[in-house]
Parts: C-alpha cells; sequence; structure tokens
C-alpha cells in the first residue's frame, strides 16, 4: 500500500515498458502541498468546456476508487476501467506488478487511460521529484501553495520541501500565490534555467466571486495556464469539486484539508461567518494536529473525535491529551447528535470526509 521508504525504480521500469503502448497527450504537472486537486479540477472542466478531450488525475478520493480518473466530465467507470485494468496486467511483467504500490499502479492506469487525449491534468502525490506521476516528461509544471508536509519524505523546511517539488519541473512552469518567501527563493535558484509562465489576475464571474478566496487563488492559476495555452476571452460554469469548503448542509461544511495550511485557509472564512463550529476531527500520526487546533480554536466550541480505521491515525489518547492542553472540550461523535441547532466543520483529511459520509448516508 504504501513506501517506508521511496523506490523510484520501480515505477521507472514499469513506464519504459507502458510507454511503448501509449500517446501521452499535453502534460500539465501539478505539485504542491494544498490546492492541487481544485486547480486541476477547475483546469481540467474549463479544457473540456473548451471541446478538448481531457484525463484529470487526483488523489486520494473521498468515496470510490473512480474518483481519481476523471475522463471529459466524468468519474471513468467501472467497465473502462476493469479494461485498462486486464490491459496493464498483460503489458506489465508480473515481477513489477507484484512491487508497485497502490498510487503507482494507479497512476500507470491514468497514464494508459489518457492515451491520445488532447491533455493530461496530471497531480502530484505527495512529492515531486520522486513521485510516481514524474515519471513522464511534463510539458508544463504547475506549482500550487507549499507549506510544510510530509517531512519525514520531504525534508523539515519549506526549502527542502519547496526543492524537492520544483525539481520535478521539466520545462515550464507557473507559480501559485505563496504564503512562504522562502518558495519564491528557492523558485529562482532551482528552476532558474527554466521558463515561467505569468500568473495573472482576472476578472471573476459573479459565480466564481462567492468561492472561498483560497479557491478564487487556484482558478486564477488555471485561468492563466488556459491563457497561456491560447484559449482567452471564453464563457464558463464552474465544476462542483466535492470536499471543499463545501456546505453539504446549510450547518454543515465539509473539507478535505489536513494541515496547518489548509487550517489557515479555512480559519480566513470561518472569520467572516462569525459564529462557533462544532469540529469533527481526527488526524494522521504524521500531521502537526496541535498546530492545525490551535489555528481553529477561536472558531471552535468542542472537538468532536471521528474513529478512522488506518494504521497511520495518531492514537486516540494523544490527540485527546492535545485538545486537552488547548482548553478544548472534546468527546467521542456520534451521528445520532448531530443537529439543526449546531454548526458543524468536518475537517482532517479525505479519510474524516469519507467516514462522515458513511456515517452520515446510513
Amino acid at each position: 500500500m504504501y513506501y517506508d521508504k521511496i523506490d523510484y525504480s520501480i515505477v521507472r521500469l514499469a513506464w519504459k515498458q507502458l510507454s511503448k503502448h501509449i500517446t501521452l497527450p499535453y502534460v500539465i504537472h501539478i505539485v504542491g502541498t494544498n490546492g492541487k486537486g481544485t486547480t486541476g479540477r477547475f483546469l481540467a472542466s474549463l479544457l473540456m468546456q473548451l471541446n478538448q478531450k481531457v484525463l484529470h488525475y487526483s488523489s486520494p478520493h473521498i468515496s470510490k476508487f473512480n474518483e481519481r480518473i476523471w475522463i471529459d466530465g466524468d468519474d471513468v467507470d467501472d467497465d473502462i476501467l476493469n479494461k485498462a485494468h486486464e490491459k496493464l496486467q498483460n503489458i506489465l511483467e508480473i515481477n513489477l506488478l507484484e512491487k508497485l504500490t497502490y498510487f503507482e499502479y494507479t497512476t500507470l492506469l491514468g497514464l494508459l487511460l489518457s492515451n491520445n487525449l488532447d491533455y493530461l491534468v496530471l497531480e502530484a502525490g505527495l512529492g515531486g521529484e520522486f513521485d510516481a506521476t514524474n515519471v513522464v516528461n511534463n510539458n508544463l509544471s504547475i506549482i500550487t501553495t507549499i507549506g510544510l508536509d510530509h517531512q519525514n519524505f520531504l525534508g523539515d523546511t519549506i526549502e527542502l520541501i519547496s526543492a524537492t517539488k520544483m525539481r520535478s519541473c521539466d520545462d515550464k512552469f507557473i507559480i501559485s500565490n505563496q504564503v512562504f518567501n522562502e518558495v519564491y527563493k528557492v523558485k529562482n535558484t532551482v528552476l532558474k534555467t527554466k521558463k515561467e509562465i505569468e500568473r495573472k489576475t482576472y476578472t471573476l464571474t459573479s459565480e466564481a466571486k462567492f468561492l472561498p478566496i483560497y479557491l478564487q487563488n487556484n482558478l486564477q492559476t488555471a485561468l492563466s495556464v488556459l491563457d497561456f495555452l491560447g484559449f482567452q476571452n471564453f464563457d464558463y460554469h464552474l465544476p462542483f469539486i466535492s470536499g471543499r469548503f463545501e456546505y453539504f448542509q446549510d450547518n454543515i461544511i465539509i473539507d478535505v484539508g489536513h494541515n496547518p495550511l489548509a487550517a489557515n485557509a479555512i480559519a480566513k472564512e470561518l472569520k467572516e461567518i462569525d459564529k462557533k463550529f462544532i469540529l469533527v476531527y481526527n488526524s494522521y500520526s504524521d500531521k502537526d494536529y496541535h498546530k492545525v487546533l490551535t489555528i481553529l480554536k477561536p472558531f471552535i466550541k468542542e472537538v468532536q473525535i471521528i474513529d478512522c480505521d488506518d494504521v497511520r491515525i495518531v492514537e486516540k489518547v494523544k490527540l485527546i491529551e492535545t485538545i486537552q492542553k488547548l482548553s478544548l472540550e472534546t468527546r467521542d461523535f456520534d451521528i445520532q447528535n448531530v443537529n439543526a441547532k449546531n454548526n458543524y466543520l468536518i475537517f482532517g483529511s479525505f479519510l474524516v470526509v469519507e467516514n462522515f459520509l458513511k456515517r452520515y448516508n446510513k
């Protein structure tokens, strides 16, 4: 399922075999800490509206694996996915198939299904330079907002994380608005021989102006890419993007964010709402959940811990201890107690949102 230590040679050998059987489209590679999924979906959706054939590869998923491979407006259907599985397993040697991780195998499926399309919007996983998605040459790199995350793989400073992600750029790049100035400094060093595409600011539609600020920023990046690709002065409508400051109900907001960078973006939106929320929360053990909770504390009246069955989830006793040290009330989450009198923020990861939706929809 996961690597303890990244072994890039396996997916590279697999791609060498697969590449003989497909023709890749124009590849737009997206790296960064936050905003990859929404930037990619805005871009892919607008390209489709411009009559381009496009595949958007993203991860993880909320409810169904098919969400990871979006082709011309829809998640890939089971029949197409099964045929791709069969073809990939006929192409690759068994010794490679046995060694590929879940993410690497899924990435290869996405590459296979992009055969002969116009565009492939390819979202990196946790990394950049040694990410499975970087096994193919990219025509354009999008660098979304970078912050501290996955330090055990990428490094423990903004500079190290930025450099690892930026070294995946092969040719041209565009950089989204950044929180940390160190990102721009690294860009000037690591990407000094690459061509930078100008990120512009556009007058957004009335629909887009209702988006949270962080989503507006991601849309501006997507529009700048489209401008560079030669698509200008066109009408568009926004795609529905699940789990990004989504009003699931009038009093329930769900968001798949899971790190301090995401918490800060959410906090800015909550400040405008001026209400106290019950935070339905859990965290992976390698996340800075203390900082996340500290950022959200001014807007939270109680933390309810939702159980998530995953080996990477933090020990419950440690999470409770952290919550109590912040002088926040805490209890176990029970879907039966959700009511219209309270406002709820479901936050902490794709896994938290997935588990909430499973309980809610029972």
